[in-house]
């Protein structure tokens, strides 16, 4: 173990040389390290990041890297500026362009994630975080359980699955989006990264990032495992089922015959609340979540189908939701605002030319990815992390709208930009080798 001064100094060490350069890193790690405990105080020091960034590059005048995505991103952001023009209410669109400077993240993080020591940190620190999240979501759920069972012990079901645990976040969908991708991140490091069986705990001389041991970070990955299921989020579940999927073939592809029966073993083993949210799904017309869904998607193709090249607006669907109903039909209680799925969403809302840049832009991402993981050494793992972590964004995006919402969006952009950090920081490395 080293001393605090030891330890930042080795910290500075990580850092970019440049002064305006080393504060927009520190800001930038601030925020990643906050994505999951305040939306509020992850944006700010995103934006403080930002400001020390575009004064270095006014001073310096460094070169720039940005992820091989450029042309999709810039075709899917101008997209959704032209659709506003058409939109009912123009007015409220411009928040979905506001959002858009979230993909800043790319940027900021493939230029000042200077070391594989500071982007290793940052993912422990995400890792400790979100088992920290599970731990509080555990204890909603045990006291929302509870009061549920003592006040209303006939609708304990009903109640666990309508106001769910949030853990740091304002909503489940939040938080289980998240949860997602670092349990995506933290599996992928456990049964990928080199070397993890060697590693031990704490700071040691000479290195700036925690190297946790296997077992302690296989109980991280227990409660953030136990937090999704409590969470009772089935979109999530199935991405985290994808996730371990994919890994697992990366792993030991063998250990795949063995996950059928490890499933049928965790559903009968299962609290009955947990079997009782699988078996609903044998009657869509019982569950409101799922019949709702199936309405929102049939007014999506119709919007399609009436306004193919620009949609009705971003955040225009609730506005005109029931002009697009058969007449006479009254929509089906609950929220209208998106419609539970990326593909619908961007089609219907910005128009199909955002829909295929968007598409782009995530096969892009895929593709890239793919290659990496090959190519990459030390960083190897965070390709897989990133690719797991894609097809779960996908697959949950099929029944949520998660590349809509913020905290979600910029998790999932910082870990998808790790792959290319890495590549940029081994390439050096290589040279001289």
């Amino acid at each position: 173990m080293i001393s605090l001064h030891d330890f930042l100094a080795s910290a500075r060490a990580e850092l970019p040389a440049a002064t305006y350069a080393r504060w927009a890193s520190v800001f930038f790690s601030l925020s990643v390290l906050t994505f999951l405990l305040s939306l509020a105080a992850a944006q700010a020091f995103l934006a403080l990041a930002a400001v020390f960034y575009v004064v270095y590059l006014l001073r310096a005048r460094p070169a720039i890297h940005f992820p091989p995505v450029k042309l999709p991103l810039a075709l899917f952001s101008l997209g959704t500026v032209i659709s506003i023009f058409w939109a009912a209410n123009p007015a409220v669109g411009w928040f979905a362009v506001r959002k858009l400077v979230l993909f800043v993240i790319l940027l900021l993080g493939v230029n000042l994630v200077a070391s594989s020591k500071h982007l290793e940190f940052l993912y422990h620190g995400l890792f400790a975080e979100s088992a920290l999240a599970g731990l509080v979501a555990i204890g909603q759920f045990i006291l929302q359980y509870r009061q549920v069972r003592a006040l209303h012990p006939d609708r304990v079901y009903a109640s666990l699955t309508s106001e769910r645990i949030s853990g740091f976040m304002g909503h489940w969908m939040n938080f289980g989006g998240q949860q997602m991708l670092v349990f995506a991140a933290l599996l992928a490091f456990l049964l990928l990264r080199p070397g993890i069986r060697g590693s031990g705990f704490g700071i040691r001389k000479g290195d700036s990032a925690p190297r946790p041991k296997p077992t302690i970070c296989w109980l991280l990955l227990v409660v953030i495992a136990t937090s999704i299921v409590l969470n009772f989020t089935r979109g999530v579940w199935l991405g985290c089922l994808v996730v371990v999927l994919y890994l697992v073939a990366r792993w030991k592809p063998r250990w795949l015959l063995l996950l059928p029966v490890l499933v049928v073993v965790g559903y009968f083993a299962a609290p009955s609340l947990v079997r009782q949210r699988i078996e609903i799904l044998r009657h869509p017309s019982r569950d409101p979540a799922l019949s709702i869904r199936f309405e929102m998607w049939q007014v999506a193709w119709r919007m399609m189908q009436k306004h193919p090249l620009v949609g009705v607006g971003p955040n225009n669907i609730e506005q005109v939701y029931v002009l697009y109903l058969p007449p006479g039909k009254p929509p089906e209680p609950g929220y209208h605002g998106h419609f539970h799925n990326n593909f619908f969403q961007f089609g219907a809302e910005r128009g199909l030319p955002v829909l295929a840049a968007w598409v782009c832009f995530m096969g892009a991402l895929g593709w890239h990815f793919w290659r990496m993981r090959r190519r990459l050494a030390r960083g190897r793992w965070m390709a897989e992390a990133a690719l797991a972590g894609w097809l779960a964004m996908l697959v949950e995006g099929c029944f949520e709208f998660n590349f809509g919402t913020s905290p979600v969006l910029m998790l999932f952009l910082f870990v998808v930009c790790t792959p290319f950090i890495a590549e940029r920081i081994e390439r050096p490395a290589e040279k001289k080798q």
